[in-house]
């Protein structure tokens, strides 16, 4: 039996999943707001979901960020409080365990690739694609973090192929100017209508406008979709993935699934697109699922 967790913003998650893949135990908390208060909501949370499985399992943590796999410290989490820390090490400390951490979106690739959309394929990439642009890869159904752990990255390159209306980029929470944080996501999508009605509404607003036939609102989704075109043709120009699956809210826009690949070629160093590109079997989900997955049979 597996445990995974999901670390979020406002929720954590814990799940408990047998060698099938199926759910044996599932629960929430909110999350709380100091670190020691996390750490001590893991660790009630890990007890429940091994009261519902009637056993100890092995423990898997999804997070914002990533862990530095030379110091253990937690790097670049939009979860403030985890920065900097050993949470690793301190969750070891309160589970009496060994416990392991990856970055949420390598998590989505991993259940993708496990018993997800992307079952078929060896490579397969993980694109969240929400409220930022974020990636992982999983590789033999094992994640693959990289040497430095942070791995696709892809929410802090530049906005790729930028015209002069989009140079030199809006201003990342990182500091930086053009990250596809602010471009091929929710985030983008709002800000992009913002940008030219004045008005800030919610992605979905945008999107029913669209299909009403808006014209902003379709000007809007076609800049989104270019974006996000140009995104996935650099990372096929670098990895070549044996298929792209997507998570997050936007991924539940169907169709994207058809708009995007004609949107692809023109940007990529070849002459042909045919990687598939996928909705997420398992939804929300994923996420949570995929830390369960950082154990596997053998380990």
């Amino acid at each position: 039996m597996r445990i995974g967790i999901d670390w979020g913003g406002t929720k954590m998650e814990v799940v408990a999943l047998d060698r099938a893949g199926t759910v044996r135990a599932r629960h929430r908390r909110d999350t709380p707001k100091t670190y020691d208060a996390c750490i001590e909501t893991v660790r009630d949370l890990v007890a429940l979901a091994e009261a519902d499985a009637g056993e100890t399992c092995t423990v898997g943590l999804g997070i914002p960020g990533s862990p530095n796999p030379r110091t253990g410290l937690v790097r670049n989490s939009n979860a403030v409080i985890i920065n900097g820390k050993p949470l690793g090490r301190d969750l070891e400390a309160a589970l009496g365990r060994p416990v392991r951490l990856a970055n949420d979106a390598n998590c989505l690739a991993i259940s993708e690739a496990v018993d997800g959309a992307g079952a078929d394929a060896r490579v397969v990439f993980g694109v969240i694609v929400g409220t930022g642009h974020g990636g992982g890869i999983a590789i033999d159904k094992r994640v693959h973090a990289g040497f430095q752990g942070i791995a696709a990255e892809i929410g802090h390159y530049s906005l790729p192929w930028m015209t002069p209306a989009e140079y030199p980029g809006l201003t990342c929470w990182c500091g930086k100017k053009g990250c596809l944080d602010m471009y091929a996501c929710g985030t983008g999508l709002e800000l992009d209508y913002a940008e030219v009605t004045g008005a800030r509404i919610k992605g979905r607003e945008i999107i029913e406008a669209k299909r009403a036939g808006d014209a902003v609102a379709v000007a809007v989704y076609d800049r989104f979709v270019d974006r996000l075109a140009r995104s996935l043709a650099l990372l096929t120009n670098i990895v070549d993935p044996d298929v792209f699956v997507l998570g997050g809210g936007m991924s539940n826009v169907d169709e994207i699934y058809e708009d995007l690949p004609g949107r692809i070629l023109p940007y990529l160093f070849g002459d042909s697109f045919e990687t598939p590109i996928r909705k997420a079997l398992h939804g929300d989900s994923s996420g949570v699922r995929g830390a369960a997955w950082l154990w596997q049979d053998g380990d």
